[in-house]
């Protein structure tokens, strides 16, 4: 029993949740994320989507077994390997995905249901069609980086800048191609079976590949930078401005962290070229610490230019 409980954790991806924290972009540069009602819709956003997003991991398992099997490393997953019996696999998929459509619909809202129907569709398209098509397989991954981030939108009630929307892209397109790039680097070096453990592998041509990630790289970049221009036309505290130049009475905050994201990016390209660890963009996260303290440093700068200066 205790076996069976911890092949479904497995499955269920709780490290993939770090996916979900997106749903409180929108409210957190909005600069209203720890009102209250505001913070309790976002939670319950990221809950609805955690749910979601595993019984979508359950389904896509499902549906690929029979090719994870060829796989060097897939083939150890918990439905793969026979360690979680199909009926009960199916079983789990329902519960989680009835349970989250009632949980939204309850507490949440009505846009934020259909962003999780949509991300239902999208999922099923992807695991049954789209997972075999060269370069929509991607955009199709991509596609649900950045319904995430609309959903929290729709949950909180909170507007989304389009540079938010337009980098959210641009990061989107960045993850999904340097996780196939990972991908077929890491199918090439134990087994020659590339294209029977995933049919788009043997289609991608290295340097389609390495000309995509360079620019949705340079993509998120440039829009992140108008972004950060944008958000920043607020006012500074009066105690603070005592203490600047007169040049700097006004100065775009937002753009001081820039530099974390040019690193970030550069990091990420390290690790998809050098360490071939890019596979799976959470594990990147959480096992590589120069990213990890980036991301982390990034985003207490933010919530302080944010929350703090104004």
């Amino acid at each position: 029993m205790i076996n069976i409980f911890y092949q479904i954790i497995r499955t269920a991806r709780p490290r993939q949740w770090l996916k979900n924290l997106a749903v409180f972009a929108a409210p957190l540069f909005a600069g209203t994320l720890f009102h209250q009602s505001t913070f309790n819709l976002a939670l319950s956003a990221f809950i609805g989507y955690c749910l979601v997003s595993s019984g979508g991991y359950f389904l896509n398992d499902i549906i690929d077994a029979p090719r994870d099997r060829l796989h060097p490393i897939k083939k150890n997953r918990p439905i793969a390997s026979g360690k979680i019996p199909l009926w009960l696999a199916w079983v789990i998929t329902f519960v989680f995905i009835i349970s989250e459509i009632i949980f939204s619909s309850l507490n949440v809202g009505t846009y934020f249901t259909l962003s999780i129907l949509m991300y239902i569709v999208i999922q099923m398209a992807y695991s049954l069609y789209f997972r075999n098509v060269i370069i929509l397989d991607s955009l199709v991954v991509a596609s649900l980086f950045v319904l995430r981030v609309f959903a929290g939108g729709f949950a909180s009630n909170t507007s989304i800048s389009s540079w938010l929307a337009l980098t959210t892209i641009g990061i989107s397109l960045l993850l999904a191609f340097g996780k196939r790039r990972s991908e077929k680097t890491i199918v090439a070096k134990y087994t020659n079976t590339a294209g029977k453990t995933r049919e788009t592998l043997k289609h991608y041509p290295d340097s389609l590949l390495d000309s995509i990630i360079t620019m949705a790289s340079t993509y998120t970049i440039i829009t992140y930078s108008l972004f950060t221009f944008q958000v920043s036309e607020r006012a500074t505290s009066g105690a603070l401005v005592n203490y600047l130049p007169s040049i700097l009475k006004n100065p775009k905050w937002m753009m001081l962290t820039i530099p974390f994201v040019l690193y970030g990016v550069a990091r990420y390209l390290y690790v998809i070229y050098e360490k071939n660890e890019a596979e799976s963009p959470e594990r990147v996260l959480l096992n590589d610490k120069p990213l990890l303290v980036t991301v982390i440093s990034w985003g207490l700068l933010v919530s302080a230019i944010i929350y703090l200066l104004p």
